[in-house]
């Protein structure tokens, strides 16, 4: 199989840049404020415990509207998560139209401090002195 050239080496990312692209429309243009839209989070209904994707929907519509601070406000976590996606489809996307593969190899290390960043996250996110962070 011959190398891709041009154009047709970026269908990937772009493709997802698109499917992106189209949630954010979708989520910009049908408020998660208002009731009714979305289903609620199966944790908060039934224990009342903010997980860490709560606030992830007001978070994402308050981004694409332009209000930095409500979504960060909405959702801390996924407000940097945009902006990491941001830069490492930005990084896919020049090495795909370089005709070399995005290969992002992290160490069991980095996987347990993301998920203990995600647990210290949630838990503060519920306690009292925490409250600035939940949704």
């Amino acid at each position: 199989m011959g190398r891709r050239t041009g154009w047709k080496r970026l269908g990937t990312p772009l493709g997802i840049l698109a499917a992106v692209t189209g949630a954010f429309a979708y989520v910009g243009t049908v408020d998660p404020n208002e009731p009714g839209h979305y289903p609620v989070c199966p944790l908060l209904e039934l224990t009342g415990v903010f997980c860490p994707g709560c606030g992830g929907l007001r978070s994402a519509h308050a981004f694409i509207t332009g209000d930095l601070g409500a979504a960060f406000s909405a959702n801390a976590i996924a407000t940097a998560g945009y902006f990491l996606f941001a830069a490492v489809w930005v990084l896919w996307l020049v090495r795909a139209w370089r005709g070399k593969p995005l290969r992002i190899a992290l160490a069991p290390a980095w996987w347990w401090g993301v998920g203990a960043v995600l647990l210290v996250f949630t838990v503060v996110r519920n306690l009292p002195f925490g409250s600035a962070l939940a949704p």
